[in-house]
């Protein structure tokens, strides 16, 4: 372990912006690679972004988790798994800024989309059931992060059933966008499978990586700043992990990959989850235990946030006050409620 804590808290600082940009860049390259693989598998856009994009961009945010955990941090090991729910539900409503041709969740809708939503809500009712509980564990694990582990991948075959016999479609208009043009088609056949997994690899190892850094200055932080580890671990951490996502959704809906946008963050939530159920493998005890009630209002607010943006893909609202739908703004002010209370 690297301990932070002995240098300057400007050393500590230059070391999480440091990480935080490599995880941002290296975000930017996974979106492109993501999208050439979803193309080459044909599982589709929406399905990628939970398998490819969603696991590899979550991966600094996991490396946080579990190394804080295994240091007796676990409240910054809870916050940054929720505080990334929250902040990577609000990227969706930052990338629908960005996309002009209509609100997003009307040109993203799609079955595996709303699938993933709903997904992400059954998986994040199983930390709070197991936080409403008495403590225990079986061989130093709650059977709670095994039921997270087995629901994610139920899931997952679950929504490739979806997207291979869908039983309703939503109606296709002229902002729906195609999954794959022409174009698009033959840039991707310039690239070898065997370049493009291993472009996704390093990419991937190097968020990693950066995770880990972010996961010991954020240890840092909480000892020379005074913060505590759910205020640390929920907005800083949290958010600096999700910069992926941030940048990938921004760069997809910039090409007119909406749902790879949408099915990155989306998928990337339902990944997030089991940054709980992997943090309470390393964690003495029962992770789920130490969640305050700081951690049980961010989840429930991810929630809400969740429920919002699905009504959204439901309604399909062409456009709204300012060129975003009703659940982009509700999303909007939903995270900023949810840092409001977190300090207060």
């Amino acid at each position: 372990m690297i301990d932070l804590a002995q240098y300057s808290l400007w050393i500590v600082i230059a070391v999480f912006a440091g990480s935080a940009a490599v995880i941002g860049l290296a975000g930017v390259r996974l979106s492109g690679v993501a999208d050439k693989l979803a193309d080459r598998t044909g599982m589709g856009e929406v399905i990628a972004g939970a398998l490819f994009v969603g696991a590899a961009t979550s991966l600094p945010g996991a490396i946080t988790s579990i190394s804080t955990a295994a240091q007796d941090a676990p409240e910054l090991a809870i916050g940054n798994a929720l505080g990334g729910l929250t902040a990577q539900t609000a990227f969706i409503a930052v990338a629908d800024i960005f996309y002009r041709r209509a609100n997003l969740e009307h040109a993203a809708a799609s079955v595996t989309g709303l699938g993933q939503g709903v997904l992400l809500v059954a998986l994040l009712s199983i930390p709070l059931l197991a936080n409403a509980q008495p403590p225990f564990t079986i061989w130093g694990v709650h059977p709670a992060s095994i039921a997270i582990l087995l629901g994610y991948a139920a899931g997952l075959r679950l929504l490739t059933r979806i997207k291979d016999e869908p039983m309703w479609e939503p109606v296709q208009t002229d902002e729906t966008r195609d999954p794959v043009s022409e174009p698009e088609a033959e840039e991707n056949r310039k690239h070898s499978d065997r370049s493009l997994w291993l472009q996704f690899i390093g990419l991937a190892a190097a968020t990693a990586a950066a995770g880990y850094l972010i996961g010991e200055s954020s240890i840092a932080l909480v000892d020379k700043t005074g913060l505590s580890e759910n205020a640390v671990g929920t907005v800083f951490a949290a958010v600096a992990n999700s910069l992926p996502e941030l940048v990938t959704a921004i760069a997809a809906v910039r090409i007119g990959a909406v749902s790879l946008a949408v099915g990155d963050v989306i998928g990337g939530n339902s990944f997030e989850v089991m940054f709980l159920s992997a943090a309470d493998f390393f964690y003495d005890g029962s992770i789920y235990a130490e969640m305050s009630g700081g951690d049980r209002t961010t989840a429930l607010i991810a929630m809400l946030m969740t429920a919002v943006l699905l009504l959204g893909m439901i309604r399909r609202e062409k456009s709204g006050v300012g060129g975003i739908g009703f659940e982009s703004t509700g999303v909007l002010i939903l995270y900023g409620v949810s840092i409001v209370l977190l300090f207060i």
